[in-house]
């Protein structure tokens, strides 16, 4: 036996043993004021555990639980542990045909999504990645770093390769110089294909060199436009150019020993790639290690001490009748699973279930099936459970069990929603009516049974009947309504008659006063009158002179209006004559300036034109030194064959061939 950390040994046992030994040579708060002699005459034989004695299991309690966290073991043996990888290089066409949008979003990120995807299903698989169009390119060695190959494969696009093509010899050349010292290497290939129909020297080439192709193909039958990045499409002899998926690849995978699988928008094919692989790769070991194996043993010390404490915390009585609770705890901590979904004796539990309910003791029955469900979260049991309950004409709690009751088989969830509609239906309100129709419903939607349709049938007619019903009394209430408030207009339009009676005969008597008091009043009026008469003549005469004197001194203010507005109007058009002068003047004083501007500007461009033709004559001079169009272009193409970047070249140049006939991707 050996420990898996022995330092606890070493620095827990020594100050437990100082501690423990401290508490056992204490004497007791008694012993410091009488004898020995006392004491044992005083003492009362309780047959307990005496201080020091527990103090002793304590310390042996404590020396367990040390020795099980040290771990021991035992040496079992030597387990050699491989790591085993089959290499796989991804090969990324970035050519310009991978931008046709016939596929969503296009080519390229269709395949570079299904490239991330492989990457995430296989963690243990060594993955490198290759970018190739007319040239060939490594951009990540084989590596187990994913995350480091998956931010080099997002950023590839179609102008990490600046000749456009599709070379697919110089590819496998490529692998061929990064992969060395392998019996047999793996490509994964994310291509439209290209527009080549033979592939013989792909296949002659592959063969020789041990290299299995699997192909997943990306694009269409029916082909797209090639759509660039400004929104044109690139055109042949003036016309747009529709590439499509070369079926012709599939030879390339077929006849090397691989796969050709056609992509779709799921990861379906992604999975069924990497099946094929894995069936078809060999795995190379990479690292062995040697493991020891051991048989932990730390439970015995830690059970050990489970036990003494419960010792050490209980008073043991040497009678023969001992109640030990402390003993029945651990009989409870051992055997009781709190967590267990079932238990051992259940069985005998739904036997009495199903034995109450064949007796039609639903109640019993009940009871039984509610608690084992409530402990095993059972479907069966909360359906069962819901039974009982409906036979005891209990419907909302059989309701409540039908709903927690789930399965997996569409027959039994069928007549689970049977039930729940015949609960509802039961209830009988027009609320539960309706949720009995779509029970059934979803009932028959996974079974169909005569039983349960002619339920639905008859439901939906006991709803209409109590639709009908609510409607005649609706009927019967608005009649009785109508009728009511007619009574009461009748009894209004009777009190409002009386009291029209009432005032009719007090507007006679009113009528009546009211002519006497008007022959009384012509009387007066006429007396008043006659003096009103001789005072207005008085007030007429005095009004006409005043009068007079008022139409003479508004005239005289008219004619001071009139010669006012006269002269206001003399002032206006001086002012105005001015004005126009003004105006006049100051147009005339524009005029002159812009002449003056346009004879400058006349001047400038003289001076420009002069200057112009000096500049051009010093460009033909200038140009006569520098290099033709034609110079320049096999510069520029120069340039691009010895461009750098992360991309590595490891095919060999090969030299520049002009066709004219060939594809502009």
């Amino acid at each position: 036996m050996s420990f898996l950390h022995p330092e606890f040994l070493y620095y827990m046992l020594p100050p437990l043993f100082i501690l423990f030994g401290l508490l056992l040579t204490q004497k007791e708060a008694q012993a410091s004021f009488f004898s020995k002699e006392v004491m044992n005459r005083l003492r009362v034989s309780a047959n307990t555990l005496t201080l020091k004695a527990r103090n002793a299991l304590f310390m042996l309690i404590g020396v367990l639980l040390v020795v099980a966290l040290a771990g021991p073991v035992i040496k079992e043996g030597k387990i050699e542990i491989k790591a085993k990888s089959s290499d796989i290089m991804i090969a990324m066409d970035i050519s310009d045909s991978m931008l046709a949008e016939d596929v969503y979003p296009n080519r390229l990120r269709l395949a570079k999504e299904k490239a991330l995807e492989f990457l995430r299903l296989a963690p243990n698989e060594r993955i490198g990645v290759i970018a190739f169009a007319k040239n060939s390119y490594l951009v990540s060695p084989l590596s187990f770093d994913h995350d480091a190959v998956a931010f080099l494969l997002k950023n590839l696009d179609t102008t990490s390769i600046t000749e456009q093509g599709t070379d697919l010899l110089s590819m496998l050349e490529v692998v061929n110089r990064s992969i060395k010292n392998e019996s047999r290497r793996y490509i994964l290939l994310l291509s439209d294909g290209g527009d080549k129909k033979d592939f013989s020297p792909e296949i002659a080439y592959a063969k020789k060199h041990n290299i299995t192709v699997f192909v997943l193909a990306i694009g269409t039958k029916k082909g797209a436009p090639i759509k660039l990045s400004n929104g044109d499409f690139i055109k042949q002899n003036g016309s747009i150019i529709i590439t499509k998926l070369n079926e012709n690849i599939a030879d390339l995978a077929i006849k090397t020993g691989g796969v050709y699988i056609e992509g779709v928008n799921s990861n379906k094919d992604v999975k069924s790639m990497l099946r094929e692989i894995e069936a078809k790769a060999k795995k190379k070991e990479l690292k062995s290690e040697e493991i020891e194996k051991y048989i932990p043993l730390f439970y015995y010390p830690v059970g050990l001490a489970l036990l003494l404490l419960l010792i050490a915390t209980s008073s043991m009585s040497k009678r023969k009748k001992v109640q030990v609770p402390s003993m029945f705890l651990l009989a409870l901590l051992l055997f009781n699973a709190p967590m267990a979904k079932a238990g051992v004796l259940d069985f005998v539990d739904l036997k009495d279930a199903k034995e109450a309910y064949k007796h039609q003791n639903y109640e019993e029955s009940a009871k039984y099936f509610d608690t084992y469900a409530k402990k095993s979260h059972s479907g069966a049991a909360y359906y069962n459970a819901g039974n009982a309950f409906y036979k005891q004409k209990k419907y909302k709690e059989a309701l409540q069990n039908y709903k927690k009751a789930t399965f997996s088989d569409t027959s039994q969830r069928a007549k689970n929603f049977a039930n729940m509609g015949n609960a509802h239906a039961r209830l009988g309100s027009e609320k539960e009516l309706k949720s009995a129709i779509k029970a059934y419903e979803d009932s028959l939607k996974l079974h169909e049974d005569k039983a349960v349709r002619e339920n639905l049938e008859a439901v939906k007619k006991a709803l209409q009947k109590k639709q009908q019903k609510k409607q005649q009394k609706q009927n019967k209430n608005q009649k009785n309504k109508n009728k009511k408030d007619q009574q009461q207009q009748n009894k209004k339009n009777q009190q409002n008659k009386d009291q029209k009676n009432q005032q009719n005969k007090k507007s006679q008597q009113n009528q009546q006063n009211k002519k006497s008091k008007k022959e009384q009043n012509k009387e007066q009026q006429k007396n008043q009158q006659q003096q009103n008469k001789n005072q207005k003549s008085e007030k007429q005469k005095k009004q006409e002179r005043k009068s007079k004197k008022q139409s003479e001194e508004e005239k005289k203010n008219q004619q001071q209006n009139e010669q006012k507005k006269q002269q206001n109007e003399e002032q206006k058009k001086q002012e105005k004559s001015k004005k126009n002068e003004q105006n006049k003047k100051e147009q005339a004083q524009k005029k002159k300036n812009k002449l003056k501007e346009l004879k400058a500007g006349e001047k400038n461009k003289k001076d420009k034109e002069k200057k112009s033709a000096q500049a051009m004559q010093m460009q033909q001079k200038d140009m006569k030194n520098k290099m033709s169009d034609a110079e320049e272009k096999k510069w520029l193409k120069s340039l691009n064959n010895q461009k750098s970047s992360y991309l590595y070249m490891l095919n060999k140049q090969k030299p520049m061939k002009e066709n004219s006939n060939e594809k502009p991707w």
